[in-house]
């Protein structure tokens, strides 16, 4: 935790019955770090919120411990940028990354996004009326939409399976589809 921001004592007890380990420290001073015994640690998680000191002193303690695997949440692209000089092997957007999530959700008939990097997506939704009662094989899908159902969960049935060349679509089918992001909206917009 970052010395300005400390979850009050009710929150950290909760978290102690879900989590292996929770302590409350200040992560921008070494021998706090040291004492709960961080170098122990293989991967490190850094979710301060707001403190961008904070964020980058408690990042920059953590590479010269010599953690193999540290995650970092970044608030802007220059605050990316100075995580990544530093050290830090992955920086993430959680907020902005949800957003986008969100937006494609709410535009339509998608169900759930996935980006996988950000020229490659997988999406759940809805088959639209073209490939309803015709074979996957037959329906040209790839060379038509540049996308792939990989899989289908029919209306009757509780999980989703492998979609093969065989597979026929129902109209109450969920499916998921993979392929480029803006190949697989245009695709989840056909009706």
């Amino acid at each position: 935790m970052g010395r300005r921001c400390r979850p009050p004592p009710a929150q950290v007890q909760r978290l102690a019955g879900q989590l292996g380990q929770v302590v409350v420290a200040d992560s921008t001073d070494v021998e706090a770090l040291e004492e709960i015994g961080i170098a122990d640690f293989t991967r490190v998680v850094v979710g301060i919120g707001t403190d961008l000191e904070a964020s980058i002193l408690t990042t920059a303690l953590l590479v010269d411990l010599g953690i193999p695997d540290i995650w970092v949440k970044a608030l802007s692209g220059q605050h990316a940028k100075i995580l990544e000089r530093i050290g830090a092997h992955h920086v993430v957007f959680p907020e902005h990354e949800m957003g986008e999530r969100v937006a494609h959700l709410v535009s339509g008939r998608l169900l759930d996004w996935v980006e996988l990097d950000p020229e490659w997506v997988f999406a759940k939704t809805l088959p639209p009326r073209e490939l309803v009662g015709v074979p996957l094989g037959e329906s040209r899908l790839r060379k038509r939409h540049n996308v792939t159902v990989v899989s289908v969960k029919p209306e009757t049935a509780s999980s989703f399976t492998h979609a093969g060349l065989d597979t026929v679509l129902t109209y109450g089918a969920e499916i998921v589809i993979a392929g480029r992001p803006r190949d697989v909206e245009r695709f989840v917009d056909l009706d």
